[in-house]
């Protein structure tokens, strides 16, 4: 996901800072692409498996699965990866991995009790099966049966 995202982004990157010419551009978004998407989708594994250690650790100390797992998770690693640039950086992501995490569970918290919403049972209309075949409408697509005896 992050070479293809790194790939994309840098691709029109080079493209962009390449001088005048199709085939300048082409070429200049080919060599950035291929100099810098893997960095980008290394960089990317590096934050998902951090990500994942510390969400399967908290899990395992608090013995429950819960938002607030991802969304210390996401603070855990901004600050982590970003110890080496100080103290304000550290808090700084910490906030922004926090955030954006709580951001992603909160619309699936949302996203998820909108899709419970319309399969709930009261929802649902009751229809007698027996119903359309007495009224000589065939189940598939609405149409009129044809009586042949």
């Amino acid at each position: 996901m992050g070479c293809i995202g790194g790939g994309i982004f840098h691709g029109i990157k080079g493209m962009r800072n390449a001088p005048k010419g199709t085939y300048r551009r082409l070429a200049g978004s080919f060599l950035t692409l291929r100099q810098r998407a893997p960095i980008t989708g290394g960089n990317f594994a590096v934050w998902g498996g951090l990500f994942s250690a510390i969400d399967c650790s908290l899990v395992y100390i608090r013995k429950k699965e819960d938002p607030w797992n991802s969304i210390t998770s996401g603070a855990l690693t901004g600050a982590i990866l970003s110890v080496r640039h100080g103290a304000g950086a550290m808090l700084g992501s910490a906030v922004v991995g926090g955030v954006l995490l709580a951001v992603i569970e909160g619309l699936g918290i949302m996203f998820t009790r909108y899709s419970a919403e319309q399969f709930n049972a009261a929802n649902m209309m009751q229809e007698d099966p027996n119903a359309s075949a007495s009224a000589g409408v065939s189940p598939m697509f609405g149409q009129q049966q044809n009586s042949y005896q």
